[in-house]
């Protein structure tokens, strides 16, 4: 008998605890959620600054032919894109996962 197969017997076919998110429950949601959004603001304009930096030096390295320098302002674009991206697809992300783990049987 596999594993899970004993546990879902051991614990028989009814849910033992649920579990319904909601963030009016408990007080200062409001608050923590404009903080949340305070943090995520701050960490586009990091993003923008690394984005700006980063193309900077790509652009002098290159011009100057330093290898080393275009590799660095390469990759700190590529960088700062992608975490612009996970920035804006927090929310998508954390929701998706959600759903697929209560789904889950």
């Amino acid at each position: 008998m596999s594993n899970l197969g004993f546990a879902h017997q051991l614990l028989g076919s009814e849910k033992l605890v649920s579990l319904a998110p909601s963030p009016t429950q408990l007080p200062g949601s409001a608050t923590l959620q404009s903080l949340v959004n305070g943090l995520a603001g701050w960490a586009l304009i990091a993003a923008m600054a690394g984005l700006v930096v980063g193309a900077g030096l790509w652009a002098i390295g290159a011009h100057a032919q330093n290898y080393n320098q275009t590799s660095i302002g390469r990759r700190a674009v590529l960088a700062s894109l992608g975490a612009a991206i996970l920035i804006g697809a927090a929310p998508v992300l954390v929701n998706f996962f959600f759903k697929a783990g209560v789904a889950a049987h």
